[in-house]
C-alpha cells in the first residue's frame, strides 16, 4: 500500500468511528421472515374455566388462539367441544394422548388396546382440526414391553408408518414426545424422535420438544433445530419446578430454543403444559406475556 492508499484508507475508517453506531446498524443483516408464528395455546381445564365456553372465552380475553384437549376427552365430549368453537379465534391445537395401553407393549391386549383407542382419537382429531395426536412410544411404568433394540426400532417404525398413514387419511397427524428419563427410557431427545419420524417413512408421522423435558438436551437450539419440518408441536412450562413460565424465575429463559423456531419458520402452536404455584388468574396471564415478549427477543 503507497501512502495515498493509506491516507484514503485511515481517512474512511475515522469517518466511521465519528458516524458512531447508526451506520454500522444500518449495514447490519437484517433477520430473514420466515413466517414464523407466536401461536400460544392452553390445554383443557388448568384453573381456565367450567365449561368450554368459560374457557375458550378465557384463551380469547388473552390473545390465546390454541386449545389442547385431552384424547379421551376429545372423543367423549366431541359435539360439545365442535358447538364451543364455532366462530371462534380459537382452534384446537394438539390433542394430549388419552389412548388406552401403548404401541411397545409386549402383550397382545394392550397392544389391542392401544391400536383401537388411538385410530379413534385419530380420527376425532381429524375431525375437529387438530395438527396431530401427541404420543409417547412407552412409559417406565409401563409393562410389559418391547426391549430397547434394533428389533424394536424397526418394529416401532413400521407400527408407525401404519397410523401415520391412518392419520394422513383423516387429514390429521400423530406426534412423537419425547420425555426426560424419569419419565421415559426409550425416547428422550428431540433429534431421536426426528430420527424416528424418517424412517417411518409417513408424512402423518411427527415429533414435538417440551422444554420441561428438554433439560435432557445440551441445546434448546440445537435440539428443535434437528427436528425441522418434523417439529409438529411444542409444549412448555417453567424449568426448574414444571409450573407455568415466569414462576421459576430467570431460568425460565425460552429465547434460545424460539429462535430455533423462528429461523425455521415454525408455525404451529407452543402450548402451556404445567402446574401452578400461584393463582391461575396472574399466573396464566403473565407467563403468555412472557412467552409473547421472549419470542419478540428472539
Amino acid at each position: 500500500m503507497n501512502r495515498k492508499e493509506f491516507f484514503k484508507t485511515s481517512i474512511g475508517a475515522a469517518a466511521v468511528a465519528l458516524a458512531g453506531p447508526s451506520i454500522l446498524t444500518s449495514c447490519a443483516p437484517k433477520k430473514a421472515d420466515t413466517g414464523a408464528v407466536c401461536n400460544v395455546s392452553l390445554q383443557s381445564g388448568r384453573g381456565i374455566g367450567e365449561s368450554y365456553e368459560e374457557q375458550l372465552d378465557y384463551c380469547e380475553s388473552l390473545g390465546v388462539t390454541g386449545f389442547e384437549p385431552g384424547g379421551r376427552e376429545l372423543v367423549q365430549e366431541f359435539d360439545k367441544l365442535s358447538k364451543a368453537l364455532e366462530g371462534r379465534n380459537v382452534k384446537i391445537s394438539a390433542i394430549c394422548a388419552g389412548f388406552d395401553g401403548f404401541i411397545l407393549a409386549d402383550d397382545p391386549v394392550q397392544k389391542e388396546a392401544f391400536d383401537t383407542s388411538m385410530r379413534r382419537i385419530v380420527e376425532a382429531a381429524g375431525a375437529i382440526g387438530s395438527t396431530g395426536v401427541i404420543m409417547v412410544p412407552a412409559f417406565n411404568r409401563q409393562e410389559p414391553c418391547k426391549p430397547n433394540n434394533q428389533e424394536t426400532y424397526d418394529y416401532l417404525c413400521e407400527q408407525l408408518h401404519e397410523l401415520g398413514e391412518f392419520a394422513v387419511k383423516n387429514g390429521t397427524t400423530v406426534i412423537l414426545e419425547p420425555l426426560n428419563r424419569a419419565e421415559c427410557f426409550y425416547l428422550r431427545l428431540v433429534s431421536a424422535a426426528a430420527a424416528i419420524c424418517r424412517d417411518a417413512k409417513s408424512d402423518g408421522v411427527k415429533c414435538m420438544g417440551d422444554f420441561w423435558h428438554m433439560k435432557e438436551e445440551t441445546s434448546d437450539y440445537a435440539a428443535l433445530m434437528s427436528a425441522q419440518d418434523y417439529l409438529q408441536h411444542i409444549h412448555i412450562a417453567s424449568r426448574a419446578n414444571r409450573c407455568t413460565p415466569g414462576e421459576d424465575g430467570d431460568v425460565d429463559n425460552y429465547v434460545d430454543g424460539f429462535r430455533a423456531l423462528k429461523e425455521m419458520g415454525y408455525n404451529k402452536y407452543i402450548s402451556l403444559e404445567c402446574g401452578a404455584i400461584g393463582d391461575p388468574a396472574v399466573v396464566i396471564p403473565a407467563a403468555v406475556e412472557l412467552i409473547k415478549n421472549q419470542w419478540a427477543q428472539a
